[in-house]
């Protein structure tokens, strides 16, 4: 009879429990859990304190007594393991109710450890006004303060994924809520032109969103009576000093900045970790030693395109490994495929979805790349309900192979990114998007999905049957290029235009072709792409020399918001 110790429940560590049960019914099964829950709906955390999830109960998936009724898994909350003996093949582990130490021997040992929020020494940070979210006692004391100190403004710092639900959470709690990001965007995953339509979102619904500055000390007020102190734990009103000098006034504080894996126990172990900090871990998911398994966001993941080693801590990939881990302690060779950091998140009526890699990460790892914008509705546009969908498609300038997308709007961003993911991992190119075949009818989609539009725009552009330029060409446009815009003048009066280009609209452009230079080469742009492309194909047919603006004036906007 074998016997699986898993340290952490949750996603990956519930995962491989239930997997490694199915797959033997002799086996013993011990869970290990340091907090009060083994299986609980982490991601839904921000929506239980907004109100969007009513019920506590909700969140939590699993009991130790349902899954042991279940799953026949000896589950111990409150135990923390402290040490693994290797060569004993035992872990030492502290019932934390009663503080009583004891040991287990184990066959295969699973790490699931999860990550620790990443909590700066920044000075005056520890009082009983500021908090992190990482599990339910987090939200609860959240949700306790809340409710007992009724604050009239909140602070969250950090724009990740936790920030931006947190401070929709607050709003919706009609708590005034400023939101301080050190990078100059929120929602690092996506790139700066992406997150500008973001950045507006959170501006919209009344979030006081900085960009571009740092926490760097927290001080409670001083009084006519008393000079200014750190904060402490028996501040009622936070002052916060941030990296431009300002100081803002706040009464909850919520430190949002990122995640960090949880290796202390593997470190003891001497266990390797990889160049990240995270469990270095093969391709079956065990670690340096092989009766030990890692998974979940405690280790390096290989990243999908390169294989290089990355910090993916998401539900998704954490699920698949526990439920791998478990295959392979039972004799399968199994290996992880990667991880393509597919995400999603919700800002308000807003969606942002990626997959892939981002254009910086494109830049800093020195990969040659293009990039195409496609704006499009979310479904047939004369049928009532259709939103724009902004998507960014990034690929091999020469093979067409998909790199990542980015994709935001208020409706079918999941749909556009999921599919793009499967044909990432299914190894397609920007050519085969073309003839996917998705479903159409007007109240859920279009003849030509904003995906098979991608895909047309970038084989065009491969091919050379289009000549496409961005947004950095366009503001350096030399004196031996012209800028055309070939919208109508009633939406250059509304919306404003380029500076210094020339307006002829492109159903005019036949007949005023005689009015641009040839010996000029001429930047094309319109509101999303579609006409200058037109135009671009006439003027190219008359033998000039020209480039679209891929994803038009609307991309570049958001191009000048962002930079």
């Amino acid at each position: 009879m074998r016997k699986i110790v898993i340290v952490g429940g949750v996603a990956g560590g519930a995962s491989a429990a239930a997997r490694a049960r199915r797959l033997s019914e002799d086996a013993e099964i011990i869970m290990l859990e340091r907090g009060p829950f083994i299986s609980f709906a982490n991601c839904g955390l921000p929506y239980h304190i907004g109100g969007d999830i009513e019920q506590r109960d909700a969140l939590l998936l699993q009991t130790p007594e349902s899954f042991k009724a279940r799953f026949n898994v000896d589950v111990r909350v409150q135990h923390e393991v402290l040490s693994i003996d290797r060569q004993q093949k035992t872990v030492t582990i502290r019932d934390l109710i009663n503080q009583q130490d004891y040991q287990e021997s184990y066959d295969a040992l699973v790490l699931s450890p999860g990550a620790a929020p990443i909590v700066p020494p920044i000075p005056g940070i520890q009082n009983a006004r500021t908090f992190s979210l990482r599990n339910v006692p987090d939200m609860d004391k959240i949700i306790a303060s809340i409710n007992h100190k009724q604050p009239k403004h909140a602070t969250v710092v950090g724009g990740g994924f936790i920030g931006i639900e947190m401070a929709e959470a607050l709003i919706q709690r009609g708590i005034n809520t400023s939101l301080v990001e050190l990078a100059p965007q929120i929602m690092a995953p996506v790139d700066p032109e992406m997150a500008s339509p973001l950045h507006q979102e959170l501006r919209h619904h009344g979030v006081d969103l900085r960009l571009g500055v740092a926490l760097e000390a927290v001080f409670a007020p001083a009084g006519e009576e008393t000079k200014e102190e750190l904060a402490n734990e028996d501040s009622e009103i936070l002052q916060l000093r941030l990296s431009n000098g300002e100081v803002l006034e706040t009464e909850l504080l919520i430190m949002a900045i990122g995640v960090k894996p949880e290796t202390t126990l593997a470190k003891l172990a001497g266990l390797e970790l990889g160049e990240l900090g995270g469990i270095k871990v093969n391709a079956k998911l065990q670690t340096s030693d092989p009766a030990i398994y890692a998974v979940g966001d405690a280790i390096e993941d290989p990243e999908f395109v390169t294989g290089d080693a990355a910090l993916i801590p998401l539900a998704g990939p954490a699920n698949r490994q526990g439920r791998m881990a478990a295959n392979n302690i039972f004799g399968a060779n199994e290996q992880y495929q990667r991880s393509q950091g597919t995400a999603i998140c919700k800002i308000f009526d807003v969606a942002v979805a990626s997959t892939g890699l981002n254009e910086k990460t494109l830049q800093r790892k020195g990969l040659d790349y293009d990039k195409v914008y496609v704006h499009a509705a979310s479904h047939a546009s004369y049928y009532p309900g259709a939103h724009p969908v902004t998507l960014k498609l990034l690929f091999h300038p020469e093979t067409g192979v998909i790199y990542g997308a980015q994709a935001t709007g208020k409706d079918g961003i999941d749909k556009r990114i999921d599919v793009l993911a499967v044909a990432q991992r299914a190894g397609m190119s920007v050519f085969d998007l073309q003839h996917l075949e998705l479903t159409y009818a007007p109240p859920f989609g279009s003849a030509k999905d904003v995906i098979n539009q991608a895909g047309f725009v970038a084989a065009n552009s491969i091919s050379g049957n289009t000549r496409l330029c961005h947004s950095d060409e366009i503001n350096q446009a030399s004196e031996q290029q012209l800028i055309l815009d070939v919208r109508n003048p009633g939406e250059l009066e509304k919306l404003g235009a380029i500076p210094g280009a020339v307006n002829i609209p492109v159903d005019q452009l036949r007949e005023r072709i005689n009015e641009l230079p040839k010996d000029k080469e001429i930047l094309i742009y319109c509101m999303v792409g579609l006409r200058g492309n037109v135009a671009y194909r006439q003027l190219v047919n008359h033998g000039f020399k020209a480039k679209n603006l891929t994803g038009g004036y609307k991309t570049w906007l958001a191009y000048q918001a962002s930079h």
